[in-house]
């Protein structure tokens, strides 16, 4: 029996996906765990396997391909003894001799009136399948219907009142549509059915809608192009991380209200430490390591979320959630562009060695684009240091559902009023972008108090 092969859905967020390269070919058998494609997310590249046995029938979707959505058939797999005349069946082969017929002007029974040798009509019935494929394929690559995200709840309602869904902006997490968009959407049906004689309450109503602001829009591609001339630049095509970037926080930026809170701390007791301990460890074997400032930096904000777990938890529609763990993720720029976010899971408790090696791998895997979705998904908080590229300090914007992010800037020696007296002191300037849905100011003031008290005494985060 033949089985379509469709676009995995690689991690809960992705939505579509790129066609990066077949591993098989037309014709070619597959086994259960064979690898047959490599599929680019908005994070990584991964390797696909395949489910079933059987012999590759038709490939839909060629490599190279952006944008396929999830779920949507890239592939036919034929079960034993089949071929494609068979997959697309008689009814269908009938149907494509008609159309066939139609457009040369003949009546079907027209089309082959001369018997034809057996293989010369499997060879021409092969064919015929072959372009009903096609012409599927190109139907799934070109018609496809944009996926709308609501819950069962607000599916349910929709259907009920006779609400078309696709029409609706969702309001919850990543445009979700929830029960208070269908009952805001049921709302303006119902104001709209009113009789006439409310027509000026509701014309006295539209005009303070004239006064209120409208949301910006953005200019079109178009609009852009004409304010340059041809020759002057060069298009670089988006990829697919690119996208997933532009709109994750342009999501965050128009959905969460953010607020910034700012503190120096001194390096140099962390400094010393760091010194310390490197100096101590062993060069090779499974308990080597070598710390960096930012592996102090990750433990220290891990066990602040701990000290002050009012701020370790994510905004939801139904209520805030309180994380248990302090999972921190990362940000690891990319070569040619882009970034990711590899997160530390349990980083309160894991020693600054064991968070030292897990992110020198994460980081590489990261780089290759080879981390698996449950390596880079998740996490209570991140952390963005730009430090070493000379920034003294700057807003990060939050990557949601997160509610904060931690901006490091670089150490730099600065004269500073220790004891009243003036001393040189290595300092460090932090930013910490917070949700104010979940985070008020004096509870981001408290978490980035916590911060520095283990920042400018290490050998607490020991105890």
């Amino acid at each position: 029996m033949s089985t379509q092969i469709l676009m995995p859905a690689l991690s809960p967020t992705m939505e579509t996906g790129t066609l990066v390269k077949w591993h098989v070919k037309q014709g070619d058998a597959v086994r259960s765990g064979d690898v047959i494609a490599e599929i680019e997310t908005d994070k990584a590249t991964m390797e696909v396997e395949a489910v079933d046995e059987g012999i590759v029938g038709k490939l839909l979707v060629p490599e190279g391909t952006e944008q396929v959505p999830v779920n949507q058939p890239i592939a036919l797999l034929l079960g034993e003894g089949e071929d494609l005349s068979a997959v697309i069946g008689s009814s269908l082969q009938r149907g494509e001799v008609a159309s066939r017929g139609d457009r040369d002007g003949k009546a079907p029974e027209d089309v082959n009136p001369a018997p034809q040798p057996s293989l010369q009509r499997q060879e021409e019935e092969q064919a015929s399948a072959e372009r009903v494929i096609d012409e599927i394929a190109a139907q799934i690559r070109g018609n496809g219907r944009e996926r709308v995200f609501a819950s069962p709840l607000a599916r349910r309602l929709a259907r009920e009142r006779s609400i078309d869904i696709q029409t609706i902006n969702g309001s919850g997490p990543y445009g979700r549509i929830v029960k208070a968009d269908i009952e805001r959407a049921a709302a303006r049906t119902s104001q709209a059915a009113q009789p006439r004689a409310a027509e000026p309450h509701r014309a006295h109503q539209r005009e303070l809608v004239k006064r209120e602001p409208t949301a910006p829009r953005g200019m079109s591609d178009g609009q852009v192009l004409a304010l340059y001339a041809p020759e002057s630049y060069e298009l670089v095509p988006l990829d697919t991380m690119r996208r997933f970037i532009a709109d994750r926080l342009t999501l965050s930026k128009q959905t969460i209200p953010h607020f910034y809170l700012n503190i120096d701390c001194e390096l140099d007791a962390v400094l010393a430490a760091r010194a310390r301990l490197n100096g101590m460890a062993p060069q090779d074997g499974p308990r080597a390591f070598k710390l960096s400032v930012n592996d102090f930096i990750i433990k220290a904000f891990a066990m602040a979320l701990q000290a002050v777990p009012g701020a370790n938890a994510t905004w939801t529609e139904s209520g805030l959630l309180r994380h248990h763990a302090s999972d921190i993720a990362v940000a690891v720029a990319l070569e040619g562009g882009g970034l990711h976010t590899p997160v530390i899971r349990n980083a309160e408790v894991k020693s600054l060695s064991e968070i030292s090696n897990e992110i020198r791998d994460l980081a590489a895997r990261a780089r290759s684009k080879r981390l698996a979705p449950h390596e880079y998904q998740g996490g209570s908080t991140t952390i963005s240091n730009l430090g070493m590229y000379g920034i003294d300090r700057f807003d990060a914007v939050i990557n949601p559902p997160q509610a904060s992010i931690l901006a490091v800037g670089r150490g730099e020696k600065r004269a500073i009023v220790k004891d009243d007296a003036l001393k040189i002191a290595t300092m460090m300037s932090v930013t910490l972008s917070v949700d104010h849905r979940v985070i008020d100011g004096a509870l981001g003031a408290e978490l980035l108090a916590a911060f520095k008290a283990y920042i400018e005494d290490p050998v607490t985060m020991l105890v």
